[in-house]
């Protein structure tokens, strides 16, 4: 190791080492660079410092290394609350058509898509159906000398498509009177459907102050299974199922019921306990998640139903040059033909083959409602003379066709589930910090000094530098065209006396 001078002896040109770390707050470093010969003592100081330098390194790069993970954490908390919005309802009937609205046109141009006819526009065979209603099939199934009309599926499935005002029987909100005007139509894969409480169309969104049954919707629903069409084959859209999908979401974002609906049967009471949820997921490199911002041209709120349904439009009309019904913008509906032949395929094959075209993030900020189901039988045969009265219908059919849904709140509170980061930047640097001081007895201030000292080293060198290049430049400019004298002169030197060099040493000063 190189000795360094004494204090007060050091160069002037540079802080010397031994003076650094005599006054440094690094722990064990005046030990290390003590004045002196090297000792055992030193040595020993030495590897340990370097040992716990070591240690301190491999805790930073474990800790920096958990920091740059991303980690995050949940928290839950239930929120008691003194009102809540009522969330959106949407109902569809299972069946999209009713058999008694089909007219001879419509069998015409969607017979096929329906699987009622085949692709000779004829009755197919086998057919296991009721002789009145094959007999009324066949009648409007008779093309002979027709001439069609112009068709269209929208106009079609919403003319079809099970009406609220016959399906609702009674409907009440918080124990008070509602109808279908509380209700506003909506399009979805099931056809045409009611949303409750959608909060759009000027309609202010009801809210609740109390939680239990009673203080949210109960409906009574009609689903007129003698308008179902008999089935004898299948399409994309056939259903064997009696009854109503139920989709319980909010306002902000549009049904998705075929996939996210529960089903109600007739013949029960359905009670739907639900509770609110508001999550908070964290946006990349924590999370995954989508901020609210949507890059859609028909939804204005990021969801992702909202994603699917932009997503699933945009590749159908890619594929297809149309869309469904219930699909949102501005490209023509597609045709039955088109239902059948390309919409219906390719909506299939883009859930299966080709699943990474519609990737829908989670957004930061989302509202859900989880709930419980349970139900009971109706009608009672305490109560069955009273409905078979009031409705005009028999306990039979009173048993296959009408139920009875009933959502509320389980209680006057919300869940929030927040994800937070788990280690932030103060967090690291108190680590950190933690570690320094435990293995050398460093602090910021510390890396401080560390930092002045090699400014003083790295400036003084630098002057040393400056100022040697200034010397030789300077020693360069002085001896200018006289540099071979002082050679002749010493070569005089050797063979004359004296006073000849102080005579030739005037000379050249005055030649100079």
């Amino acid at each position: 190791m190189e000795e360094e001078e004494s204090p007060g002896e050091g160069s002037p040109r540079a802080p010397a080492i031994q003076v650094f770390a005599d006054g440094s707050t690094l722990h064990g470093l005046r030990h290390i660079f003590a004045y002196g010969p090297l000792t055992v003592r030193r040595l020993l100081w030495t590897l340990a410092f370097l040992a716990l330098l070591g240690l301190l390194l491999v805790e930073s790069a474990e800790r920096l290394a958990y920091f740059l993970s991303y980690p995050h954490v949940t928290k839950v908390a239930e929120v008691v609350s003194g009102s809540l919005v009522f969330p959106a309802v949407t109902i569809c009937n299972l069946n999209g058509f009713r058999f008694s609205k089909l007219t001879r046109n419509d069998l015409y141009h969607a017979g096929e898509l329906l699987a009622l006819l085949d692709v000779n526009a004829q009755i197919p065979e086998p057919h296991l159906v009721e002789a009145e209603v094959l007999a009324v099939l066949r009648e409007k199934a008779n093309f002979t000398n027709y001439k069609p009309h112009q068709f269209s599926m929208r106009e079609f499935i919403d003319r079809v498509g099970h009406d609220l005002r016959e399906m609702l029987l009674s409907c009440r909100f918080r124990g008070q009177e509602c109808g279908p005007r509380d209700f506003r139509t909506v399009f979805t894969r099931y056809g045409k459907c009611y949303v409750f409480n959608s909060g759009q169309d000027g309609q202010a969104l009801h809210t609740t102050v109390k939680g239990g049954t009673g203080n949210g919707l109960e409906i009574m629903l009609d689903i007129q299974q003698d308008e179902y069409l008999p089935v004898w084959g299948e399409t994309e859209d056939t259903t064997f199922e009696a009854g109503v999908r139920v989709q319980i979401h909010s306002q902000a974002e549009p049904p998705f019921v075929h996939e996210l609906g529960f089903g109600v049967a007739p013949g029960f009471q359905t009670f739907v306990s639900t509770q609110e949820q508001r999550l908070t997921y964290l946006p990349p490199p924590w999370g995954d998640c989508q901020l609210a911002t949507s890059d859609s041209d028909f939804f204005s709120v990021y969801s992702i139903t909202a994603c699917r349904i932009d997503c699933e439009t945009r590749y159908l009309v890619e594929n297809c040059n149309c869309r469904m019904v219930h699909m949102p913008g501005n490209a023509d509906f597609c045709t039955p033909e088109q239902y059948k032949e390309c919409a219906e395929p390719t909506l299939v094959m883009l859930a299966e083959k080709d699943g990474n075209y519609c990737v829908c993030r989670t957004p930061c900020n989302l509202t859900r409602y989880n709930k419980e189901l349970s139900m009971v039988k109706i009608p009672s045969k305490t109560s069955a003379r009273y409905l078979e009265k009031k409705f005009n219908k028999s306990e039979k059919y009173i048993t296959d066709n009408i139920l009875v849904l009933d959502v509320f709140f389980e209680a006057l509170n919300y869940e929030t589930i927040e994800q937070k980061k788990a280690y932030e930047v103060a967090g690291l640097l108190g680590d950190i910090g933690g570690q320094m001081g435990l293995f050398v007895g460093a602090s910021i201030l510390t890396i401080l000094e560390l930092f002045d000292y090699m400014y003083e080293v790295l400036k003084e060198r630098l002057l040393d530098f400056l100022n040697k290049e200034e010397e030789e430049a300077n020693r360069d400019e002085n001896v200018g065209p006289c540099d071979p004298l002082p050679n002749h002169s010493e070569t005089i030197s050797h063979t004359v006396s004296v006073p000849l060099q102080t005579t030739l040493g005037t000379l050249e000063e005055i030649a100079c």
